[in-house]
């Protein structure tokens, strides 16, 4: 009997490579998986921050925008990340071999790095989407929300990525700009995009008084809102684990290709959740800004999760936590209607977040052939992504409220998006409140008198 032959070098050489591959799908994989629950997480708080005859709208609109942008991504949006680093001039080769024909871009034996690279930033581009969406709750017409979202997850977030996450970004090799946790390419860009849409969109009707005075507007379900912000906290760590590069064969590394660790991040992201949510709440004693104001902590703290010290990533969230319901309130003051805080939350806290890493990083060596990070970097970083996010938002929003497309009509508004927009009825209680809902029938069947006046109510 022959005996069995020990593997050659070769062999165990090509054994460990794959091994180093499988385990990068593997990581990407679940982080991916695990991203997903922001998009449960936004859909509950939407839905329990509107009120009961609005629910299902803010449901349904966040599920399409999920199912639309991610092939906008896969049709134009990943090109666009591997095309643009030097600005507006395409490279074109790269533009080519990102493009739906090429090999890399399906089933391919030989490529086990595109497709969960593809599927990670996919899920970026959707937390865009769903980041914008809670602003317009109860008064945005559904198409008008999907045309802005394919638009902001499609192409403006894989620009900013392109510019400030690309290892040859403009953004970071002249300018430094450091922003391993995304507080500027997705959650400022989202962020500024709301408040330019929000203000073309204008506020819902009853929110102020003519004096200016606001009035109050409840969610059907603190509860839900609560749950949902909290699975958003759970989906952060794919997010942020989607955030940095596995090595094969060696240490971790950020966007940037700077060594890390996963503990850095572990450290960071845990003591800026803390810190945001004791800051928030100090601040407004509001359960919904308390759990918003986790993410505000994580957000700022984002630009340097790879480098604060522990106790220093507390303070700062603590410090914007306490600020975001304030930024609100500005907005308020200014009949500025952002259902959700969405730009208090996210564009104000990577704005911030930009800034204050510039202050404690500035003259942090960068890789080879980059500048330093720098004060100067980052608020030009900030600016960029705010311009970004905020003119194309305004412009496009614009063009739609001109074209009457961008806001249902006052009636509907009053008797809710779910009837009008769905339509469907949210819960059992619907009827007794407002009305039966319209019900589409497939079989050649009259409907019942009252059904056939509630569609032509509707």
């Amino acid at each position: 009997m022959d005996e069995l032959q020990p593997p050659s070098l070769e062999e165990l050489q090509a054994l460990i490579e794959m091994t180093n591959t499988l385990n990068m799908e593997i990581f990407y994989w679940w982080c991916t998986a695990l991203m997903v629950l922001i998009h449960a997480g936004f859909l509950s708080y939407e839905i329990g921050a509107s009120r009961l005859k609005n629910a299902l709208a803010a449901g349904v609109k966040n599920i399409l925008a999920f199912a639309l942008v991610i092939p906008m991504v896969y049709l134009i949006g990943w090109a666009i990340y591997n095309a643009f680093p030097d600005g507006l001039v395409p490279r074109m080769d790269d533009l080519l071999a990102s493009m739906p024909w090429n090999e890399s871009m399906g089933p391919n034996i030989q490529d086990n790095a595109t497709g969960i690279f593809w599927g990670a930033f996919a899920l970026f581009a959707a937390t865009t989407g769903s980041i914008f969406s809670g602003a317009i709750i109860e008064r945005a017409r559904v198409s008008a929300f999907l045309i802005l979202a394919m638009l902001l997850g499609g192409v403006l977030w894989l620009l900013a990525a392109a510019w400030g996450w690309h290892p040859e970004g403009w953004l970071t090799v002249k300018w430094g700009y450091h922003d391993v946790g995304a507080a500027g390419v997705v959650h400022m860009v989202a962020g500024f995009f709301a408040l330019a849409v929000v203000i073309n969109l204008g506020p819902r009707i009853g929110r102020f008084n003519p004096d200016g005075s606001v009035n109050p507007i409840a969610g059907h379900s603190m509860p839900m809102s609560v749950v949902g912000l909290m699975l958003i906290i759970v989906g952060f760590f794919g997010f942020l684990g989607g955030c940095i590069i596995y090595n094969e064969g060696g240490q971790w590394i950020n966007i940037y290709g700077q060594p890390t660790t996963l503990s850095a991040f572990s450290f960071n992201t845990l003591m800026g959740f803390a810190g945001g949510v004791v800051g928030a709440y100090l601040i407004s004693r509001e359960p919904f800004w308390m759990m918003s104001g986790g993410l505000v902590g994580i957000i700022s703290v984002a630009p340097g999760l790879d480098l604060y010290h522990p106790g220093l990533a507390y303070l700062i969230a603590l410090g914007v936590g306490c600020l975001a319901p304030m930024v609100n309130q500005l907005l308020l003051r200014l009949r500025i209607d952002d259902a959700v805080g969405a730009f208090a939350v996210h564009g104000f806290a990577g704005f911030a977040g930009l800034l204050i890493s510039g202050i404690f990083l500035s003259g942090y060596p960068n890789m080879e052939g980059m500048a330093d990070i720098s004060f100067s970097g980052q608020l030009i970083g900030a600016l960029v992504m705010a311009s970004l996010g905020f003119i194309p938002g305004y412009l496009i929003s614009y063009l739609l409220k001109q074209a009457g497309m961008l806001r249902v009509p006052a009636h509907a508004e009053e008797r809710g998006l779910d009837l009008t927009e769905v339509p469907a009825q949210a819960y059992p209680e619907w009827a007794a409140m407002q009305g039966q809902a319209p019900v589409k029938r497939f079989e050649n069947t009259t409907p019942e008198p009252g059904i056939a006046m509630e569609n032509k109510l509707a």
